[in-house]
């Protein structure tokens, strides 16, 4: 099999598994504050498994890279899968419990099968060379799309699946999903990370890859994109109900929000491709600030749509555009470094804004949460346009 061609057929069992994998976060995310409010012993805490979960995200990070450096990649994402199922499991062994903090573990481990899915990006990339590389990046997010449907409807189907425990059946469905992964991450044919002949040691150590000055830039997009994308979805539904709308209605921008931030992926690799990375990622940043502007022109649904709407297409070309740029940062042999900081660095801040959102729509109200988008976002444009206009198209 030619290079082309495994590269392409790993493209095509990431974009399965990420399909899978990718459904999971939707159902903590639409389930973790109302099972939360269920079972909390005090409601301030409802959010806490929510939180939570990006903290499993951050957390594991660093360890999923370390594993996949020492075992490959094919071994560490069906290790990912199995803490998927144990997720589901035990999310829904808390809720039939009625114990608070035994599902609060549950979505913690979630988190931590979250963030080998999340690296899907990364190894679909690895085996693809020239404009091939954006577009694996781009293809494999489009399985995200898959999953922003999938995670939502599994939510609509099995939420009353079992009779006398509300919940608990999406949870259990969400453990069934990596089980259907397991035999197709079975079919990846990546090479081990530490084996290949140019993964034997050597490289930059990780203090000179984080002091770089392209990977800093690109990691610091990536972190500016999902963090500020992260504060306005975490608020938006909180702020919704704040103004008096329904939270189905609420519901619903979120589902259009996740259809945002994957539908555009089947042409973001294209747009890269044929722009470059830098541009696409700062007209992603700027979307974002077009869409904090949007929320601060009023508060009817419609505001609130179009701000979840823009926010998500923003996130799609800066993120992905973001992560495209890391992998021209670094060598095979530094890939499980730089990868895996990068991912530390950019879910450790998104763990951080969710905790921080909720405060912030207390003190200062919806209105100040969009105003807190601009500063960031203009920090990072003015370096990335500067590089961008540097490089030929």
């Amino acid at each position: 099999m030619s290079d082309t061609s495994l590269a392409r057929r790993n493209i095509t069992v990431l974009t399965a598994a990420q399909a899978l994998g990718g459904a999971s976060a939707p159902i903590v995310m639409s389930l973790g504050g109302l099972v939360g409010h269920q079972l909390a012993p005090d409601p301030a805490m409802a959010t806490v498994p929510v939180s939570v979960f990006g903290l499993g995200l951050a957390a594991g990070t660093i360890p999923a890279a370390l594993i996949m450096r020492r075992f490959g990649r094919r071994i560490g994402y069906l290790l990912g899968a199995l803490f998927g199922v144990a997720a589901g499991s035990v999310a829904a062994l808390g809720i039939f419990a009625n114990a608070f903090w035994i599902f609060t573990v549950g979505t913690f481990i979630a988190g931590l099968y979250g963030a080998y899915v999340q690296s899907y990006r990364f190894a679909a990339a690895d085996a693809a060379e020239g404009p091939l590389k954006a577009k694996a990046i781009s293809w494999v997010m489009v399985g995200g799309l898959a999953g922003a449907v999938i995670g939502p409807q599994l939510v609509i189907w099995t939420r009353d699946a079992i009779g006398g425990t509300p919940f608990a059946g999406s949870f259990v469905s969400q453990a069934i999903l990596p089980l259907i992964a397991i035999p197709i991450l079975m079919q990846l044919r990546a090479p081990p990370i530490g084996e290949t002949g140019t993964d034997r040691g050597g490289g930059r150590s990780l203090g000179q890859i984080l002091t770089a000055p392209r990977y800093v830039l690109a990691v610091t997009a990536g972190v500016v994109s999902y963090a500020m994308m992260a504060l306005l979805m975490t608020g938006a539904p909180l702020a919704m109900v704040d103004h008096g709308h329904s939270v189905g209605s609420a519901a619903l921008g979120i589902q259009w929000h996740l259809l945002a931030m994957f539908g555009p992926s089947f042409v973001t690799g294209r747009l890269m491709a044929r722009f470059g990375k830098e541009r696409v990622t700062a007209v992603g940043l700027a979307l974002i600030a077009v869409a904090a502007a949007i929320g601060l022109s009023g508060v009817a649904v419609a505001h609130f749509w179009a701000t979840l709407i823009v926010l998500g297409i923003g996130w799609n070309f800066s993120f992905i555009g973001a992560t495209a740029m890391v992998t021209d940062c670094h060598t095979p042999e530094e890939r499980a470094k730089a990868q895996g900081a990068n991912d530390f660095l950019v879910f450790g801040a998104t763990a951080g804004v969710s905790f921080l959102a909720g405060a912030v729509l207390n003190s200062g109200g919806w209105t100040m949460l969009n105003w807190m988008i601009f500063p960031p976002i203009v920090l990072i444009l003015v370096p990335l346009v500067w590089r961008a206009a540097r490089r030929p198209t």
